[in-house]
């Protein structure tokens, strides 16, 4: 597989990173192009483009990559920063798209298209329990919070995309350690030290897809962390719009109905082979919509499992 590592040179915390994954060896020399600064691994099919604008708004970077440098590219790493309100240092990962962006087809306010989502890379969900395991081993979890985010922003590409990020202000976006800790992950998930590469999907497994709840998806990541479930896109409660104007009148469904289809379509498009599933955070949703989400999730041919199914099987 080509993967494709995108750092911009207007975001401290992706030039933190980048600055770790280069620290690891293997890199040759850079080398312009119209579109940015280009360094290839020499051990594995893995490129790092370094762009001067910031990724979120770089709609299409993928394609003119691939146009540029002839790199045919599988999957991308989006090296960030996150922000958060609550200003909590956070080490994260999350799929992108603009899932509840109004009117559908408009730009995006954080980039990306409304109503559009990237397919999620095939990575997320083992390389968010690669990160947790050296987290917790080099003590992080004491000083981060260790997640993940639901799906949201740009930029709007086709090759199947995933942003990691430290968060959340100055000093986690230039703590070295922190940076150094999703460095090996990187590294390990791609076997850029000659080793197997690990989360490569091969096909066949069951690929959560994140129905409901908050944007750090509490219920939908302890699934993952307490599996070996592949995930795809994960849609907050927020980024579904539901009209319910009242008893004895006709409740509408198309804006949710276009969210679900697209994260669907999106997630099968990223695993091919894959047996897709819903995972819905129950409590998230009023009985009326949880049983419209079901049965339309019926009739698309995708079955609902709890969490518990999933993890306790595995165990």
């Amino acid at each position: 597989m080509g993967t494709l590592i995108l750092a911009s040179n207007n975001d401290q915390a992706s030039l933190n990173l980048l600055s770790s994954v280069l620290d690891l060896g293997g890199w040759g020399e850079s080398i312009d192009f119209d579109h940015g600064q280009v360094i290839s691994h020499s051990n594995r099919e893995v490129q790092i483009l370094l762009i001067d604008e910031i990724h979120i708004f770089a709609d299409g970077i993928d394609t003119k990559h691939e146009e540029l440098t002839n790199f045919e590219i599988d999957d991308i790493l989006v090296l960030s920063r996150h922000v958060s309100s609550s200003k909590t240092p956070a080490l994260t990962l999350h799929p992108i798209g603009v899932p509840g962006g109004i009117p559908h087809g408009g730009r995006g306010v954080a980039g990306g298209i409304n109503g559009e989502l990237t397919p999620p890379s095939p990575r997320f969900a083992p390389l968010f329990r690669i990160m947790r395991e050296i987290a917790i081993e080099r003590g992080m979890d004491e000083k981060y919070d260790l997640t993940v985010e639901a799906t949201h922003h740009g930029p709007h590409l086709n090759n199947p995309t995933m942003y990691v990020e430290i968060g959340s202000e100055d000093e986690q976006w230039n703590d070295k350690e922190a940076a150094d800790v999703w460095a090996e992950a990187i590294s390990i998930s791609l076997g850029l030290e000659g080793e197997t590469q690990n989360g490569l999907w091969q096909g066949v497994g069951e690929v959560l897809l994140g129905i409901g709840g908050g944007h750090y998806a509490p219920r939908h990541k302890s699934v993952i962390r307490d599996s070996e479930v592949w995930a795809g896109h994960i849609i907050a409660s927020y980024a579904l719009s539901f009209d319910d104007p009242g008893d004895g009148q006709e409740k509408s469904f198309s804006s949710w109905k276009h969210v679900l289809r697209k994260a669907l379509d999106s997630t099968i498009q990223a695993f091919p082979g894959g047996e897709v599933f819903a995972h819905l955070d129950r409590k998230s949703f009023k009985a009326w919509q949880r049983t419209a989400i079901i049965e339309e999730l019926g009739t698309l041919g995708i079955p609902v499992k709890r969490g518990n199914e999933v993890v306790e099987r595995e165990r």
